[in-house]
């Protein structure tokens, strides 16, 4: 797996400072998408054990919220052999929220918090498992 960048103190991409970690590869290709340079599967540095070294001390401060992936996709499944290992080390559960669904162009809207489309849900993961149903997040 490769990865395009890594941000260590990121308010962007979700609630609080989080560390972002951009994957590689997508076979989407959604018009309109604002990453798409990280398209191809060997765009940027190759994601190694020392990245996932950088990963988890980046999220030691007490500052940080969590971690975030984006992309690419991190779920093409080239890429999730890799972030399996990663999340495991970081523990999947404190996973609070998922963005799911591909960017549609048509429906892009710059206001939504989050998310680039109002196709795209987000998921709230803790309730989400409690019930066994996909339950939204509400900010």
């Amino acid at each position: 797996m490769y990865y395009g960048e890594l941000k260590k103190r990121d308010i962007a991409n979700g609630r609080g400072v989080r560390v972002s970690l951009f994957v590689s590869g997508c076979t989407r290709h959604c018009p309109g998408c604002f990453n798409s340079e990280t398209w191809n599967f060997h765009y940027g540095k190759p994601f190694t054990e020392e990245t996932v070294q950088e990963v988890i001390e980046a999220l030691a401060p007490s500052y940080i919220s969590g971690l975030t992936l984006l992309g690419g996709e991190p779920m093409e499944s080239q890429n999730q052999s890799e972030l399996i290992r990663l999340v495991r080390r970081v523990l999947l559960s404190y996973i609070d929220v998922l963005v799911d669904g591909e960017f549609i162009q048509a429906r892009k809207n710059i206001s939504l918090q989050f998310r680039g489309s109002e196709n795209q849900r987000i998921i709230c993961v803790p309730e989400s498992l409690k019930t066994g149903k996909t339950i939204l997040w509400k900010p």
